[in-house]
């Protein structure tokens, strides 16, 4: 069998608070194959981010398993990249690409000539010693995706970022991310709750119920590309995309509301 870059089969992740705990997502069966881009889509609080912090190894999952290429579940082969750059002020452009390659569990990465390399492939090269309030949002957001790949990571984990961007900069940088992406062969994870951003980044879109989250539907859609966002094969699926998203969340809300009435009834009892 192949080796793919994450396998998770039974995927459930709970916080211990109170009695039962906070179920956040569960059921999660999953699969990346190497030098794809899934979107991860769904409502806010169904769990994709904790989803991605796990595959991280930020956390752990409470029950089911989790591998991570053939290292047996080693995060050495993961980066993230968040919302917010979270690029260190009093260092350059090129301190800040440099920082992760000072660990020790990164030195596997180290090469004379490669960030100077990267830094010309991410078109930063010009800014190597400009500072982070010298750069505009998009050029930090490419800083800080230029430091993940720098410790040359299997898989590559990006929680909406591209959400405090304005559209114009998000549009560029979409187109940006996937003439990097087929440049360097990445395999990519990118959480989103925008439909259009799924549709037109992910080779396949997986969405996610309203929390506690699990995988509800999976679409199979070819490639991505910077022509693509034109590709008129692709409205059936946004629009079948954009109704299951409405479908999960009629049906969330009718939920909550069923059972806000029935603690109300309850409350209303204790007091008769």
């Amino acid at each position: 069998m192949a080796v793919v870059p994450l396998r998770i089969a039974g995927g459930a992740k709970r916080y211990p608070d109170g009695p039962r705990g906070t179920l956040i997502f569960h059921g999660i069966d999953l699969e990346v194959e190497d030098g794809e881009i899934l979107a991860l889509l769904g409502p806010s609080g169904c769990g994709k981010s904790t989803l991605l912090r796990v595959i991280a190894g930020l956390e752990e999952l409470s029950e089911g398993a989790i591998e991570i290429g053939s290292e047996g579940g080693s995060t050495h082969s993961v980066g993230m990249v968040f919302q917010q750059p979270l690029l260190l002020p009093w260092l350059t452009v090129v301190q800040n690409v440099e920082l992760g390659l000072r660990y020790a569990a990164n030195r596997h990465a180290r090469e004379d000539g490669a960030v100077d390399e990267l830094l010309r492939e991410f078109g930063l090269a010009e800014l190597a010693n400009a500072y982070p309030e010298q750069l505009s949002g998009g050029q930090a957001q490419r800083v800080s995706f230029a430091r993940t790949i720098a410790t040359r990571p299997r898989l590559v984990l990006l929680d909406e970022p591209f959400a405090a961007l304005d559209p114009l900069t998000r549009s560029a940088l979409q187109n940006w991310l996937l003439a990097i992406q087929q440049s360097l062969g990445l395999t990519i994870i990118i959480v989103t709750h925008d439909v259009e951003e799924a549709v037109y980044l992910g080779d396949r879109v997986a969405l996610m119920s309203p929390g506690p989250g699990t995988i509800r539907h999976g679409w199979q859609l070819g490639r991505s590309s910077v022509e693509r966002r034109s590709d008129r094969r692709l409205a059936t699926a946004r629009e079948e995309i954009l109704a299951r998203y409405r479908d999960l969340d009629v049906a969330s809300r009718t939920e909550s509301t069923a059972l806000a009435t029935a603690g109300a009834r309850t409350l209303s009892s204790r007091h008769v």
